[in-house]
């Protein structure tokens, strides 16, 4: 997950207690430098898998309840995990994931890409409801829904972007029933095809927001109305994706000003 992929999640803002500030950053910066090690750079394949499991070590070492030996990994011990009494298998995921990146282009079914969701953006969820002090099964759940279809939006807006980097998302399954070819993303056209394809994508998508988008008013506080503000931003990036019919070849929708007016807006009024 490059920061691309987090751009939806609140990293230590204003709108969040200050108590949970410093987790967040910690949680934040592990999740980052753990996608650099995978994504950034040039560096080989074997590289990157060594980095990354150098940083599974160092989770090692505090799942047998030793000192990790670098900053980074302290912080996340002293400011996230301890005060907070984590759980460790989320970050064993994110760092599962985030090897799978590297050795994984191209996925054959949606089963296989929901799976990568859940070990690469499901996690950052449920570090955030356990800081939280959620407990409730159907909240988890909720999350998922939430953080999936997060990551599916990225995934359908950066097509472009990830066809540079060698990775399409788009299941191998899905490519075929469309009759679209890696060819066409390649010549950066979106065509009858590809638009129907996309669609199809988005609606899927939106459908799985909405199943996790009570879970903002589920939660009191600021914690719930930064969860609408979430929600909002990602169902308004499906919608500029529909009206630019989905050519993000050329216009890689962004949220603009007035867009985050109206999440504010809506956020505030629970709408």
């Amino acid at each position: 997950m490059s920061v691309d992929h987090y751009e939806n999640f609140p990293v230590g803002s204003v709108l969040l207690p200050r108590r949970l500030r410093k987790p967040i950053h910690a949680i934040y910066h592990f999740a980052r430098t753990a996608d650099d090690y995978a994504d950034e750079g040039e560096f080989s394949d074997e590289q990157r898998i060594e980095a990354l499991i150098g940083l599974k070590k160092e989770l090692d070492l505090i799942d047998e309840g030793k000192k990790p030996k670098t900053e980074l990994m302290n912080q996340l011990l002293d400011n996230a995990i301890v005060p907070f009494s984590l759980p460790l298998k989320p970050f064993y995921d994110l760092l599962s994931a985030f090897c799978q990146d590297v050795s994984t282009k191209r996925y054959e079914h949606f089963g296989d890409l929901i799976d990568y969701c859940r070990r690469s953006a499901n996690p950052i969820g449920t570090l955030l409801l356990h800081l939280y002090g959620v407990t409730d099964k159907r909240q988890f759940a909720m999350s998922d829904a939430i953080c999936t279809s997060l990551q599916l939006i990225n995934f359908w807006q950066d097509v472009a972007v990830d066809w540079q980097k060698q990775r399409v998302y788009i299941p191998q399954e899905d490519l075929q029933r469309f009759n679209v070819s890696e060819e066409e993303i390649a010549q950066g056209k979106a065509q009858f095809n590809f638009q129907n394809l996309m669609r199809f994508e988005c609606d899927r998508t939106h459908k799985m927001l909405l199943s996790g988008s009570p879970l903002g008013l589920a939660l009191k506080g600021r914690i719930g109305f930064e969860l609408r503000m979430i929600v909002l931003g990602g169902q308004r990036i499906l919608y500029k994706l529909d009206q630019n019919k989905y050519n993000m070849f050329e216009h890689r929708p962004v949220l603009q000003f007035k867009d985050w007016c109206s999440i504010l807006k809506r956020a505030f009024l629970k709408k």
